[in-house]
């Protein structure tokens, strides 16, 4: 070596797989505070310890939110599917693959 320098060898391993892996120690979980009318709390507070809702008080707001949020997702897509239902081109198109598939359909399902 140069110098009398003793030169350490590295070597170091690059990952290539497609997977990715959580450190156990990371939070999954985000506090947050909010305020909430008493009797909200109260009810919370109920499904979880009364009448066994979900685990935790916690796991009843996620289910209550998930809820909610396929509340919000089917009335927009029945609100899609109403107004296709009114678009001429959308009927159309429809009836196009209604007798497209009509033969198709009575050879693979029972009547």
């Amino acid at each position: 070596m140069p110098g009398g320098a003793h030169q350490r060898l590295m070597y170091v391993r690059i990952d290539t797989q497609e997977w990715t892996c959580e450190d156990r120690l990371m939070a999954t979980r985000v506090k947050r505070t909010y305020n909430l009318a008493p009797r909200t709390v109260k009810r919370v507070r109920e499904m979880a310890e009364r009448y066994g809702v979900a685990a935790s008080q916690d796991a009843v707001i996620e289910l209550a939110i998930d809820e909610l949020e396929r509340r919000m997702t089917d009335a927009r897509e029945a609100a899609a599917w109403e107004a296709a239902a009114s678009d001429p081109t959308f009927v159309a198109e429809a009836d196009e693959f209604d007798a497209a598939y009509r033969s198709a359909d009575r050879e693979t399902w029972p009547a």
